[in-house]
């Protein structure tokens, strides 16, 4: 058996084999020894971007297989996104292969290149083939097959993107503005904040199961309009959504969930510290009782849409025992009026203060991202999410929101690589260079088919993990799809930016854009290294057996 879908079968079993050979290396027993974990670091983080790329290979082969007989052109970007994803993993398992417990002959062998079916694929050729074949589709890539409603869903959200969003997000880009009141209220009127909410609260969600799927399509559409004043607007109201699900009480979920599924109350999240940032077990931020409430003190930052929310979900430590580690943490809702601008001070009537203010960044402008610090800052007993069981349990809530929230960003991924893409195809064709257009050269027909095929295996890979979540699974492939997409955001936007020249690096042209929003995916919702090494390599190395 030979061809890209073998090739697979034989890259995984190495990769299975690093996995074991670090079980036994990190194992105690049953259980992981941390100082040995945190020695193999290197392979450890190897091993889980290997195992992010193979199942993005697995998703987007299924996909492809579905796909064959009215479309051929989707296993061709299937095969050319396999073959080159496994060279890339062999090249990093060859590179130390004792790290993984293997032998470079036997890594070597598994090459793509070493198989004729497999090895034609990689060819200069072949990738200008598919290049033009985009080009003839006019950048048409082929159907994700979702089915009529969220295709009528993904078209209602790219015609509001176009007509609504795209004219004014260079505008809020280059002049770090609020993100316009008529884009926030016509997405409310479109039903955005409530696609990941029950119907039985107002929101578009069916009440019998959830719909992930539903919610990468719209953030996708929206993305690619504009990731800092469109892409993002469902992420916090998502998150809060799925926490107060989790572990909020009857009350909670009956006053909070309709008045953010219809737009009336906008949410930020409030999770990282200043020195404390992944690492949501470690943070200090006080919550201390008093008669009615709490007092909440310390600092918070990168807390996005501060300004502009109604309600701050925050993340505090109520019980002071450090040893107790995550499970002193609870969450709090922290109302508060809107406010516009970069700074924000609020001080209680009876009491305390709450003061803000905007993180300049080089990207994701418009919803601002902000420093926050609680002074003795009161907030009623009302505020506990899950009421008085819910002391202690806030890590749990959190986790339940981030989960979506991690597939989510592989969603915005997804969206700012269509978006730029899209505008690399439009100014390939039209720049003229040596007499012809860029792009009738074969550097850049090879450029456009690998976007393609990534981009391809990236939206099909987070398909295919929203439907897991729905089944009640999918933890594990959250994680993994989203340090996949955005990694692959980073380097498809740099190649679009490349396209355009020096345009490209005009701050005025959208490509530039793309490419400092595309840089920030893979540090929020989860830090590439926190997710590869305390998440995904911790879990498989964990799991592998033999």
């Amino acid at each position: 058996m030979s061809g890209p879908r073998a090739g697979l079968e034989r890259v995984g079993a190495l990769v299975d084999h690093g996995f074991r050979h670090l079980r036994q290396r990190c194992g105690r027993g049953e259980r992981l020894d941390a100082a040995a974990l945190d020695a193999a670091q290197v392979p450890s983080y190897e091993l889980a971007f290997s195992a992010a790329e193979l199942a993005a290979a697995r998703a987007v082969q299924a996909w492809a297989a579905a796909q064959r007989d009215t479309d051929a052109f989707a296993g061709t970007l299937a095969d050319l996104f396999t073959v080159e994803a496994l060279a890339g993993v062999i090249g990093r398992l060859a590179l130390r292969p004792a790290d993984f417990g293997l032998e470079a002959a036997a890594v070597l062998a598994a090459h793509p290149a070493t198989d004729q079916a497999s090895s034609s694929l990689l060819s200069g050729e072949a990738l200008a083939a598919a290049g033009r074949e985009l080009l003839a589709r006019q950048g048409r890539l082929p159907s994700p097959a979702l089915g009529d409603e969220k295709d009528l869903m993904r078209d209602t959200f790219v015609q509001f993107g176009a007509e609504v969003v795209a004219p004014c997000a260079q505008a809020i880009h280059r002049g770090d503005t609020d993100i316009p009141e008529h884009i926030i209220q016509g997405a409310a009127e479109l039903g955005l904040f409530g696609v990941s909410i029950p119907q039985r609260f107002g929101g578009l969600q069916p009440d019998e199961h959830p719909d992930t799927l539903a919610m990468l399509v719209v953030t996708e559409a929206l993305s690619a309009a504009s990731l800092g004043a469109a892409g993002s607007l469902i992420t916090r109201p998502e998150i809060m959504a799925r926490a107060l699900l989790s572990g909020g009480t009857a009350q909670q979920r009956a006053q909070w969930l309709p008045r953010l599924a219809s737009g009336e109350k906008l949410v930020a999240i409030s999770i990282t510290e200043p020195d404390f940032g992944s690492d949501v077990a470690g943070l200090k931020l006080r919550a201390t009782p008093c008669d009615g409430g709490w007092l909440l003190s310390g600092a918070k930052t990168w807390c996005t849409c501060a300004g502009r929310a109604d309600v701050i979900l925050v993340v505090a430590r109520s019980r002071p025992d450090r040893s107790l580690g995550h499970r002193g943490l609870s969450l709090f809702m922290v109302e508060k009026p809107r406010f516009a601008g970069h700074v924000f001070d609020l001080a209680r009537p009876g009491g305390g203060r709450l003061t803000a203010r905007a993180i300049p960044t080089i990207g994701y402008r418009g919803m601002h991202s902000f420093d926050l610090f609680f002074e003795d800052f009161f907030v009623p007993d009302a505020a506990l999410v899950g009421g008085p069981e819910g002391d202690g349990r806030g890590f749990y809530m959190t986790m339940a929101g981030l989960t979506g929230g991690r597939v989510q960003t592989a969603a915005r991924a997804n969206g700012v690589m269509q978006a730029a893409l899209d505008a690399a195809l439009r100014h390939a064709q039209s720049r003229k260079v040596f007499g012809q257009p860029i792009a009738a050269y074969p550097l850049t027909l090879a450029r456009f088919a690998k976007i393609a095929a990534w981009l391809t295996a990236s939206r099909q890979f987070s398909y295919a993990v929203a439907r897991r979540m729905d089944e009640g699974a999918g933890e594990m492939e959250a994680s993994l799809v989203k340090l996949f997409a955005c990694r692959t955001s980073e380097w498809v936007t740099r190649d679009a930016m490349q396209i355009h020249g020096g345009l490209g690096y005009a701050e005025e042209s959208d490509a530039s854009r793309y490419f400092v929003d595309a840089r920030v995916l893979s540090i929020f919702e989860g830090a590439e290294e926190t997710l590869a090494l305390k998440v995904i390599a911790r879990e498989l190395i964990a799991s592998a057996k033999g």
